[in-house]
């Protein structure tokens, strides 16, 4: 599976390593990404989703179903229909 969030569209990206000589050799940043499970009263059914702990924090202060709505109404993204 991808390391991309369901909801922010956060994905790795690339860099450097820079030793104490100053040479550098690629690497990646990888998002902090958790799979999480959410039930949402509203369609009364459980969401499995894999966000990143910044989607967390926006989740825990919106609530789920007001964050999907406004990030995600189709369901294009996640999959689930509201």
């Amino acid at each position: 599976m991808s390391r991309v969030c369901q909801l922010t569209g956060k994905r790795p990206i690339s860099g450097n390593n820079v030793s104490h000589s100053n040479a550098k050799t690629k690497r990646r940043f990888l998002p902090n990404l958790h799979t999480k499970k959410f039930y949402i009263p509203e369609t009364k059914q459980w969401v499995t989703l894999k966000v990143s702990s910044k989607a967390l924090r926006t989740i825990n202060k919106l609530g789920i179903y007001a964050y999907i709505k406004d990030v995600d109404p189709k369901g294009e993204k996640t999959g689930i229909k509201l």
